[in-house]
C-alpha cells in the first residue's frame, strides 16, 4: 500500500481478481480498478454509493462474462467500425475475426475495439502523496501478433487513474511506434448512475452544437445536423438517447462539461480539448447514462477516407497523443 495522509493506493483483490484501490478519505471517494479486465474502473464509490453501473453481481462474475459497465476503454477504435475493416493512408485493412480479437457479426460492423476486457495491461506504478492517489498501467499493443493482425500499427497505450479532491481524472496516452501515420479512433464507454434517483426524475446537459447523423445501423454517414435536444434534457421514458455529438461547447481552457442530475445529486463529466466527440447513450429501460469521450466520430477513419470527415485525428510516426477526462459527483 502506498499511503500519504488522506490518500492511499492499494494493490489488493476483489473476488479473487487483482485490483488497485484508490481512496480519498476526506472526500469519501473510493475508486476500484481491475487491470486484468481491460484496466477498467468498475466502481467509484462516493460516500459508499457506486456511481458507475456494474453489469455483474461481483467482479468474479464480470471476469467470466465481461459485459460493458464501469469505465471501459475502447481501442484501437470506439463503438462501430463498418465494412469489415478500416482505411488508413489510402489502404484498406480488413479484419480477421478468426483470431478472436475482433468480433465481426453478419452486419460486418466490428464494435467496441479489441481491448474492452483485455488482460494485457501491466501496472507500472501505484502511489499516493499529500495531494492525490494514482495508478498507471501500460499496454504494449505492438507485442501481440493477434492484435497487430487486425490493427497493423505498432503503438502502445498508457492509462493513469488519478484521484484528487474527490475528482477522478482518467489520463490516456497513445504512442505511435510505427513508421506510418495512425488514425486515432479511441474512446471510452463510461456508465454513470445517480444513486437512489430514478432516471425518470433526472436530466442531462449535453454541451454540443452538432449531432452526428447515422444510418439504420448507427454508423455515421459524415452528415451533421444541429443538436435539437432541449437543455437540460429530461430523461423521463420513453426518451432514449443513442447518438454522437460534436462541436462541443467549451470553456476558456477548452473543456466541455456534461452533467447528469436529479433530486439534488449531480455527476459532472469534463472532457479535455482532444476528446472532440461525445456519444451519449441512455436507453429508456435503464437507469444509466453514458457520456462517451471519443477521438473521432463512429467509423471515423472510413468516413474520413470517403472525404466526409475532415476532423479525423491522425498520430504521426513517433508522436504521442495525451488527453484527460474528469468525473466528479456532488450531493451524494
Amino acid at each position: 500500500m502506498a499511503f500519504a495522509q488522506n490518500y492511499t493506493a492499494q494493490k489488493t483483490t476483489d473476488h479473487g481478481i487483482d485490483i488497485v484501490r484508490l481512496t480519498d478519505a476526506t472526500s469519501g471517494v473510493e475508486v476500484n480498478i481491475a487491470p486484468g479486465i481491460g484496466n477498467r474502473a468498475y466502481e467509484m464509490k462516493v460516500h459508499g454509493k457506486n456511481i458507475l453501473y456494474m453489469p455483474a453481481p461481483d467482479l468474479g462474475e464480470l471476469k467470466k462474462r465481461p459485459g460493458l459497465g464501469g469505465i471501459p476503454f475502447l481501442a484501437p477504435w470506439a463503438n462501430r467500425m463498418a465494412d469489415g475493416g478500416f482505411w488508413a493512408n489510402g489502404k484498406k485493412y480488413t479484419f480477421n475475426p478468426t483470431l478472436g480479437t475482433v468480433r465481426l457479426p453478419p452486419t460486418n460492423i466490428a464494435i467496441h475495439g479489441m481491448l474492452a476486457a483485455s488482460d494485457l495491461w501491466q501496472v507500472t506504478e501505484a502511489a499516493a502523496d499529500a495531494n492525490s492517489a494514482h495508478v498507471t498501467s501500460r499496454l504494449e499493443f505492438w507485442k501481440h501478433p493477434d492484435l497487430m493482425a487486425n490493427w497493423p500499427f505498432a503503438h502502445e497505450y498508457e492509462m493513469t487513474y488519478r484521484l484528487s479532491g474527490g475528482q477522478l481524472e482518467v489520463i490516456t496516452t497513445v504512442i505511435n511506434r510505427s513508421t506510418a501515420p495512425m488514425p486515432l479512433a479511441i474512446g471510452y464507454h463510461p456508465y454513470y448512475v445517480l444513486p437512489d434517483v430514478p432516471r425518470d426524475e433526472a436530466t442531462a446537459h449535453i454541451p454540443a452544437k452538432t449531432a452526428v447523423i447515422t444510418d439504420d445501423k448507427l454508423v455515421a454517414t459524415g452528415e451533421m445536423k444541429p443538436n435539437d435536444l432541449p437543455d437540460p434534457t429530461p430523461l423521463r421514458a420513453p426518451r432514449t438517447i443513442d447518438n454522437g455529438y460534436t462541436d462541443l461547447v467549451r470553456d476558456a481552457n477548452g473543456k466541455a462539461t456534461f452533467t447528469f442530475e436529479g433530486k439534488g445529486k449531480k455527476i459532472e463529466v469534463v472532457y479535455g480539448p482532444k476528446w472532440i466527440v461525445a456519444v451519449v447513450y441512455s436507453p429508456a429501460n435503464q437507469q444509466y447514462i453514458c457520456f462517451e469521450p471519443m477521438a473521432a466520430i463512429t467509423n471515423g477513419p472510413n468516413v474520413a477516407h470517403d472525404g466526409k470527415y475532415p476532423a479525423q485525428q491522425v498520430l504521426a510516426p513517433g508522436a504521442s497523443w495525451r488527453e484527460s477526462f474528469w468525473v466528479k459527483a456532488s450531493g451524494i
